[in-house]
């Protein structure tokens, strides 16, 4: 009889130490930064990024280093990626803000999708900046991708000064522009 005394206390301090996870959990899920774009650590900050050479949806050959002399936002995305669809407006209109100054664009990366599917993308929703298809990932593993959307702001001087994972909005980008071009001079 001693035995089944004592197990409703037990099962009582094993719901109660679930309970304290659990809330504990929450608490920290409900205060954290959301995931929907996070700024992440990346073995290419503040070095030159990889040269990134791949052809256009159109055929033309295009290279990162044609875009020296203004901000880069090399974009990594698929058509069939959800927060990519998500942050397509933004990217557009991060686009128009800097198409007149010309001191900022966007390259997009094609990630794990067809060409012929990027190009209905664009088609559809818009979108006027260079868009490589990289067939055989190696954009995306020079630049340690896992999985879309993911995007690195590269300086002027070809630099790598930011990588974001998830997707972003327009706001945020601007935020990042100015401190770059503040400790930039």
């Amino acid at each position: 009889m001693a035995v089944a005394v004592h197990q409703p206390k037990t099962m009582r301090w094993i719901a109660l130490g679930a309970a304290v996870v659990a809330v504990a959990f929450l608490l920290v899920l409900a205060t954290r930064d959301s995931a929907v774009s996070t700024a992440a650590d990346s073995p290419l900050l503040g070095k030159p990024a990889p040269e990134v050479i791949g052809q256009g949806l159109e055929g033309e050959r295009i290279r990162l280093s044609q875009l020296r002399g203004r901000y880069v936002l090399l974009n990594f995305f698929a058509t069939w990626c959800v927060p990519c669809l998500r942050e397509h407006d933004d990217l557009i209109r991060f686009q128009n803000l800097h198409a007149e100054a010309n001191d900022a664009t966007v390259l997009a990366v094609v990630f794990d999708d067809e060409a012929d599917n990027a190009r209905r993308f664009f088609a559809e929703r818009g979108g006027d900046w260079p868009v490589i298809a990289d067939d055989r990932g190696k954009v995306s593993l020079d630049f340690g991708v896992r999985g879309p959307p993911e995007s690195f702001l590269i300086d002027p001087n070809g630099v790598v000064i930011s990588r974001i994972i998830g997707e972003v909005d327009a706001t945020r980008l601007e935020n990042l522009l100015r401190q770059a071009e503040a400790v930039n001079g």
